[in-house]
């Protein structure tokens, strides 16, 4: 906005930002942060909190706007801006959300997960009665940051996490996504996703990888923001892992639980003939390159058809299963009985 922005500039009225910060991002990079802030003349206030799977619930929600509160913010030229992972992302979106019926909001990712997935789209929210994502809504940001040095800092297991989901729109819409990902996947692992000049071999397979799941990202969320039409490819890898990641909390991260169902779909497409043996071999081979699980002890078969009644219930009474027609191509089927699964259960759980 033309006007906002010479009011900011114009020195009449001081700059003012309310910041939350994940507080292991804060260790990381909290002076950084404040020093960014004081050096452009920002009055701001930053709110360091522990954002993970057991603290994402309404408490924290409230706890993040009564701070709001107490700062007193502007909701038309005062963004809240989030830094963290995607539970803080989240957080942070529905707490915005909240406050005066809607405040504008800043992602700014700082994990691989989050760089893909949190950072694009609507959807925030908190969970609620051991459900994941229980509560929540559809309030976009005004803005997503990507910045990729942030993910040089975190475990190598946190990149392998994010691999899970860039590997999911490999499978259900780019086959060239999926081959760079086979062939690059240990160097990206190995170098943290950032770019070097000396990486000709790898034609910066990190901007390559991470703008193609983005991109492929938005062209099946951009037409379908409020999930008006519940067949989404996106779902690919979602049907049992919320079920499975929250019954064996903390042990399993979100890409890692997301994995382990991709994984036992895809013996599913294999026990229906929709993918070839070899092709099957290909996407396991592919995930255990990327060092994600491919099996978990805890997704049992009574797991998974209390993970599938769900699914039901919440998708207008029918299953609308994404899998993988071939590399990269997939459709949604609402017709895989339940002898087919219980046979792919019995593959998978054997291999």
């Amino acid at each position: 906005d033309p006007q906002q922005l010479e009011l900011a500039t114009s020195g009449k009225r001081k700059l003012r930002r309310f910041i939350v910060i994940d507080e292991v991002v804060d260790e990381l990079y909290g002076s950084k942060v404040r020093e960014y802030f004081e050096e452009n003349n920002v009055q701001h206030k930053i709110l360091a909190l522990p954002t993970t799977e057991e603290t994402k619930s309404m408490d924290l929600v409230l706890n993040i706007l009564q701070e709001v509160q107490n700062f007193s913010i502007d909701r038309r030229t005062e963004p809240i801006i989030a830094i963290g992972g995607g539970v803080c992302l989240d957080i942070v979106g529905l707490a915005a959300s909240l406050y005066r019926r809607r405040t504008p909001y800043i992602r700014v990712p700082t994990t691989l997960l989050s760089y893909v997935d949190a950072s694009v789209g609507a959807k925030n929210g908190v969970n609620f009665l051991q459900c994941k994502n229980k509560l929540g809504g559809y309030t976009p940001p005004v803005a997503s940051f990507l910045d990729r040095s942030f993910i040089q800092s975190i475990p190598r297991r946190h990149i392998s996490n994010g691999l899970g989901e860039i590997l999911k729109m490999a499978l259900m819409k780019h086959k060239g996504l999926f081959d760079l990902l086979k062939s690059h996947g240990k160097y990206l692992l190995d170098t943290k996703f950032q770019s070097y000049s000396g990486s000709a071999n790898h034609r910066d397979a990190a901007l390559q990888t991470t703008r193609i799941a983005i991109e492929t990202m938005l062209e099946e969320l951009a037409p379908n923001l409020w999930e008006d039409d519940l067949d989404r490819l996106v779902d690919f890898g979602h049907l049992i892992s919320p079920e499975l990641e929250m019954r064996v909390l903390p042990s399993l991260m979100h890409g890692e639980a997301v994995n382990i169902d991709m994984a036992f779909m895809t013996y599913v497409a294999y026990a229906r003939g929709l993918i070839t043996a070899e092709e099957k071999e290909q996407i396991i081979q592919c995930m255990r390159g990327l060092e994600l699980p491919v099996w978990h002890g805890g997704c049992s078969w009574p797991l998974i058809k209390k993970a599938l009644m769900e699914r039901l219930k919440h998708s207008g009474g029918q299953p609308r299963m994404p899998l993988p027609t071939g590399l990269g191509v997939a459709e949604i089927f609402n017709d895989t009985s339940e002898e087919t699964l219980e046979r792919a259960y019995k593959l998978w759980v054997r291999d």
